[in-house]
């Protein structure tokens, strides 16, 4: 931004300085004026009694003043001289913590968010100020990196179908009447039906992250009843029995990110279930000042270490069952983008004897 010349903030209190001490210089001489000069007389008179009369001696005010006026005024110009030197002074040293702050400034607009302020000293306005600038730097550096680490894996899965995708185009085109035609036509179409999918699950986790949303008012025990009954094809078809425990759990947000958000776990839960007897359950219910949303399912067991990655981008379980349902690896962690715009917490934890719980609280409406 383009700016017009001015005088530097050192400058300014220099000059403040100054001038607040010639301003308590003149006020020192004209209390010395109001209180004191003002009260001695012009004359002053000896009464000699050997003489028998009185006797003017000398103009006594008017000597005082004209010997008094010039050492006010060499006094005024000692001060001038000492509050410019002394506010120049001052002034560095009150605003030497400000050229650390913008040297880390111009660091982070070069590039370098490793850069940190990191202010010794004891806690005043300076110090809390590079505080939240070393915080701001933490987090955005933070950030940095995941979307960096995120658009890397999301062009590696974007990859891989236009990859198959051309493969199967080029073994069409050199045999293009051939009795293989049908069966490349539906690898096609399943391959295109995983990158459209990956596709709309960037497009909402982009979504949720900016948090470009209407909210209103939502039960999360509504929105899981209808994820619940979305996907009872899914669990018939692999033989989960689903629990719906629907109490109700008021709060505020976008009433189709946080379907987005309840369906994404049910599906979860049923992906990474046991193939047979397996068993789902859904809680919906308020604790304290939040509203909760609970899944619970059977499966392989699961590491803590294992357990903390899922939330990550295009993270997969080990024991993930490959099934036509099985995702783009995005599920959780849109479940976990969403609950933070909403201003809550996904937390997930590993179940014993196998399988998984995944809680997302959000404040209460």
């Amino acid at each position: 931004m383009d700016r017009q010349p001015g005088l530097s903030v050192r400058l300014r209190l220099t000059l403040s300085y100054a001038g607040f001490l010639m301003l308590a210089g003149a006020l020192l001489l004209g209390v010395v004026w109001l209180f004191l000069l003002r009260y001695i007389p012009e004359r002053a008179t000896l009464n000699d009694a050997s003489v028998r009369t009185h006797l003017t001696v000398f103009p006594v005010r008017s000597y005082l003043l004209r010997e008094f006026a010039p050492r006010a005024l060499a006094a005024m110009l000692v001060l001038l001289v000492v509050g410019l030197a002394g506010g120049w002074w001052l002034a560095g040293r009150m605003l030497a913590p400000l050229d650390r702050i913008t040297a880390a400034t111009r660091s982070a607009a070069g590039g370098s968010l490793s850069h940190r302020i990191a202010l010794p000293g004891k806690h005043d306005e300076f110090r809390e100020l590079a505080d939240a600038f070393d915080s701001m730097l933490a987090r955005l550096e933070a950030h940095v990196a995941e979307q960096q680490r995120f658009a890397s894996n999301a062009s590696h899965e974007l990859r891989t179908p236009l990859a198959i995708t051309q493969t199967l185009l080029d073994v069409a085109r050199k045999d293009p009447g051939g009795a293989a035609t049908t069966e490349l036509v539906d690898r096609l179409h399943d391959v295109n039906t995983r990158a459209i999918d990956l596709t709309e699950a960037l497009l909402v986790l982009s979504r949720a992250d900016s948090r470009t949303f209407a909210r209103g008012p939502v039960d999360l025990a509504l929105i899981a009843a209808e994820a619940v009954e979305t996907l009872v094809p899914v669990a018939d078809e692999r033989g989960v029995t689903v629990e719906l425990v629907a109490d109700a759990a008021p709060t505020d947000g976008s009433p189709a990110l946080l379907l987005q958000l309840a369906t994404n776990l049910v599906h979860n839960a049923l992906v990474h279930n046991l193939s047979e007897a397996g068993r789902v359950t859904v809680t919906t219910a308020i604790d304290g000042d939040r509203a909760t949303l609970v899944t619970a399912n059977t499966g392989a067991p699961l590491t803590p270490a294992l357990v903390s990655t899922l939330d990550e981008p295009f993270q997969r379980g080990a024991e993930r069952i490959r099934t036509d349902h099985a995702g783009v690896g995005l599920g959780l962690a849109i479940v976990k983008s969403i609950a933070q715009a909403h201003d809550g917490t996904l937390t997930l934890t590993a179940r014993d004897g196998g399988g998984m719980t995944a809680r997302v609280e959000l404040p209460i409406a």
